[in-house]
C-alpha cells in the first residue's frame, strides 16, 4: 500500500515537473514574440524620426527663404516709400493747379509797381497754403518743390531749385481737391490778397495732376546721420 502511495507520488512530481517546464517554455516564446514586436515598433519610430527630421529642416529652410523674401520685399517697400516722400520720384492724383499771372492794370501816380507783379513771397504764400491743406506733392512750373526748395527773386525773373521762371506761373498741387481749392479761395486768404493788386490767379480742379520728381542734388556734404541726444527736443 505504502509502495502505491509512492509511485503517485511520484507521478505527480513528474507531471508538477513537466507542469513548470511547460509554463517556462511557453513563457520564454511569448517573451521571444514580444521582443520580435517591439523591435519591429523600434524600426517604425526610427523610420518616422528620421523622415519628421528631415520634414523639419526641409521646412526650416524654406521658412528662411521666406523670411528673407519678406525681408527684402519691406526694404523694397521702405526704399520707395522714402524715395516718394523725399520727392524722387514722379506722382500722379487728384489735386488742383493753381496758375497765376501779373497784374494787367496800369499802376496809379504815386504807387510802387512793383505791387502789381508776382513775387517770390506771392508764390510762397499759395505754397504754405497748399501744403496746410494736406498737398503731398507740390511743384512750381515743373520743379518738384522737397525740404530744401528754395523760391526767391532773381531779377525780373523768380527761381525755383535754382532754376529761373518767369510768368505765368502754374503750382500743381497733389491732394484732397476740395481742401486745396478752399485753401486758396478761401475769403480773406490768399487769392482775395492778390486780387486787390489786379494779379490773376485761377484753380483748376483735377483728377489726374502729374507732379515730376526732384531733379537736384541730394547729397549732404556737412551733415551726417548721428545718435539722438538726451535734451536736444528740449
Amino acid at each position: 500500500m505504502i509502495k502505491i502511495h509512492q509511485g503517485r507520488w511520484s507521478i505527480a512530481c513528474v507531471c508538477m515537473v513537466l507542469g513548470f517546464m511547460v509554463a517556462v517554455q511557453l513563457r520564454t516564446t511569448e517573451d521571444m514574440k514580444g521582443g520580435s514586436v517591439s523591435y519591429q515598433r523600434i524600426e517604425e519610430i526610427t523610420d518616422r524620426l528620421v523622415s519628421t527630421e528631415q520634414e523639419r529642416d526641409g521646412l526650416k529652410e524654406e521658412l528662411s527663404a521666406l523670411r528673407k523674401q519678406k525681408a527684402d520685399e519691406a526694404g523694397g517697400s521702405i526704399s520707395e516709400e522714402i524715395s516718394l516722400r523725399a520727392g524722387l520720384t514722379p506722382v500722379e492724383g487728384e489735386g488742383v493747379i493753381v496758375r497765376l499771372e501779373d497784374s494787367t492794370a496800369t499802376a496809379k501816380a504815386g504807387e510802387n509797381p512793383n505791387l502789381y507783379v508776382i513775387h517770390d513771397d506771392d508764390l510762397l504764400k499759395v505754397v504754405n497754403e497748399l501744403r496746410a491743406a494736406g498737398a503731398e506733392a507740390i511743384s512750381i512750373n515743373g520743379q518738384r518743390l522737397i525740404g530744401t526748395s528754395e523760391i526767391r527773386c532773381a531779377g525780373p525773373t523768380l527761381s525755383v531749385n535754382n532754376v529761373r521762371s518767369a510768368p505765368p506761373f502754374e503750382i500743381r498741387a497733389i491732394g484732397d481737391t476740395k481742401n486745396l481749392e478752399n485753401a486758396i479761395k478761401m475769403r480773406g486768404g490768399v487769392a482775395e490778397t492778390l486780387k486787390v493788386w489786379g494779379i490773376q490767379l485761377e484753380v483748376t480742379v483735377s483728377q489726374s495732376v502729374h507732379v515730376p520728381a526732384y531733379k537736384g542734388s541730394v547729397t549732404h556734404t556737412y551733415a551726417h546721420t548721428a545718435e539722438e541726444k538726451e535734451g536736444e527736443s528740449k
